[in-house]
């Protein structure tokens, strides 16, 4: 027989295995796995499950690298299956690193887009794009009047219409945005991408402390359900590595009184986006300065002549006086 102690061991082992068993029910239940990439990354063959890969893009047993540290490459993964959640969460792990300190680029971006493994001119991805972008851009293209400091992660929501204006750093079309130094850490460093009730909140955890910072946060987003997620990266003059380590999806609670149904007829679009300012080129630098340039590097040019040829004649002439004094 079971003493009382006994038995009231056993009951309190009981309840924390019926405890243990539904944290585990509830994680396995809002983690999409299908959405989700975590190592060991090879399935069957030489595939990733559930993803797919483009460009320059090389699947290791500890990252997934998607340009090297080269000039000129691009490199994408795309999931292969449509969200059909209305509330989601992304979470990427992530690393950004290169040889050198201050000139580095281009960057990557994480994507919830209609169209996936599209090669382009936007990190990697297509221009006139329809969906969201989170764009993490390591180097300033833009020095005029509004520059921000780099490295930069921002949003952008395009229905297929704007053109990211890569030359001014899509300032004129970002909904939001902040700056976090996250090249060359000793560590991993994680994004997050937070889509509930039409508000889009950005976070990160730079200092591998389990906890986020925030980054921006906008109401009166709107995004279709049937896109797809993709991460993707590019270099150009400049390069970095940019390696992508572990992506989490997880369906959010959809609150009592709001539809959990699709809405895949709806058009991205931002209530509070505020529309393009005009872009505005570079001030062309004045006619009248590449002639002064011209002037004065021929006055130069002249000035030189005269003193070679001044300096030959004063020396012919007492090479002359030389030989009379001989005679």
């Amino acid at each position: 027989m079971l003493s009382l102690h006994q038995l009231h061991i056993a009951h309190i082992l009981l309840l924390l295995a019926t405890l243990l068993r539904a944290a585990e029910w509830n994680t396995k239940d809002f983690l999409k796995r299908e959405h989700s990439l975590s190592k060991p990354y090879q399935g069957a063959g030489f595939g990733l499950p559930n993803w797919d890969f483009l460009g320059n893009t090389m699947v290791t047993s500890n990252y997934i690298r998607l340009t090297p540290d080269q000039r000129s490459k691009r490199g994408s993964i795309w999931n292969k299956v449509p969200c059909r959640t209305r509330n989601w969460e992304l979470q990427v792990q992530f690393k950004v690193t290169g040889t050198t300190k201050d000139l580095f680029g281009d960057g990557f971006a994480i994507w919830y887009a209609k169209d996936r493994m599209v090669d382009g001119p936007v990190f990697g991805s297509k221009d006139l794009f329809s969906g969201l972008v989170i764009l993490a851009d390591t180097y300033s293209n833009h020095n005029g009047p509004h520059n921000h400091n780099h490295p930069y992660v921002s949003a952008m929501i395009n229905n297929g219409t704007m053109s990211y204006d890569h030359d001014r750093d899509g300032t004129h079309t970002t909904v939001g945005g902040c700056e976090v130094k996250f090249r060359n850490m000793n560590h991993e460093t994680w994004l997050a991408i937070r889509y509930e009730n039409d508000k889009l909140t950005v976070s990160h955890d730079l200092q591998n402390k389990n906890a986020w910072a925030p980054c921006f946060s906008i109401d009166g987003i709107k995004l279709p359900t049937g896109y797809y997620f993709g991460i993707t990266a590019a270099t150009g003059d400049l390069s970095d590595n940019h390696d992508v380590i572990t992506v989490k999806t997880y369906e959010l609670d959809t609150p009592e009184g709001v539809s959990k149904d699709e809405r895949s007829d709806i058009q991205p679009a931002a209530e509070y986006f505020e529309p393009p300012r005009d872009h505005k080129e570079d001030p062309a630098p004045s006619s009248m300065s590449g002639i002064k340039t011209f002037l004065l590097l021929m006055f130069g040019a002249l000035c030189c002549v005269v003193c070679v040829v001044i300096g030959i004649m004063i020396y012919q002439n007492q090479q002359e006086n030389s030989r009379k004094r001989f005679y």
